[in-house]
């Protein structure tokens, strides 16, 4: 079974969550995408909810899709997200940030009452680190940011968009760090890299996921906290 429908095969099972009257984040990414889609068709069989969107990308998908996009401002407070992941182990300690929504996703999360994880099998893993970690970090002190972090050990890298530094919807840039080599505990890590000036969010989500769902085959688990 292909990671393109194991993702598909996550999306639906996700879905299921979703009921009329409430209000839902959308996340982004490939994964997301699925989701996004099947919530598409709900809407036009008569689902009512309002959404979240997690970046532009997402808006802009869920939009043409007939769904209603609101802000989180006006959300207050959303009934459940969901979203996908880079990496998530058993303790449902996530890596996220690959599509550079990082900082929003993680908003966006903390205001949700319940957060479903969806992926495809390659993404559930033991540890967390093989991919790399997403770092937000203010323009003006990236390059610093990159020193210090270098000085740790983290082998920073600036990630582009072809010649040109990437931007996220923030207008921030994205640093990407290897925390495999690390002995430092998570926890611990994103205390150390937030306390640096300029770091403005790191792609570690440690707490906020209720519910994992993975495409396995032909068939979806889940796993709840």
């Amino acid at each position: 079974m292909s990671a393109v429908n194991e993702k598909k095969v996550a999306a639906l099972e996700a879905v299921k969550y979703i009921k009329s009257g409430m209000t839902v984040g959308l996340g982004t990414g490939s994964t997301a995408f699925f989701m996004i889609e099947a919530i598409g068709e709900m809407v036009k069989n008569g689902l009512e909810i309002k959404a979240v969107a997690t970046s532009e990308a997402t808006k802009k998908s869920a939009t043409n899709l007939g769904i209603n996009v609101i802000t989180l401002a006006e959300a207050k407070r959303l009934d459940v997200t969901i979203d996908g992941a880079d990496e998530v182990d058993e303790d449902f300690q996530l890596i996220k940030g690959g599509g550079g929504a990082l900082l929003r996703e993680k908003i966006v999360a903390h205001n949700s009452d319940l957060n479903i994880i969806i992926a495809d099998s390659s993404k559930s893993v033991s540890r967390l680190g093989k991919f790399k970690l997403p770092i937000e970090t203010i323009p003006f002190a990236t390059q610093l940011i990159i020193k210090e972090l270098n000085e740790m050990g983290l082998k920073p890298v600036q990630r582009m968009n072809g010649d040109e530094d990437y931007k996220t919807d923030e207008n921030n840039d994205i640093v990407d760090i290897d925390i495999w080599d690390t002995n430092i505990k998570l926890s611990d890590l994103e205390q150390q890299l937030k306390a640096i000036p300029g770091i403005v969010e790191t792609g570690l989500f440690l707490t906020s996921t209720n519910l994992v769902i993975i495409g396995k085959g032909e068939q979806a688990t889940t796993s709840k906290k």
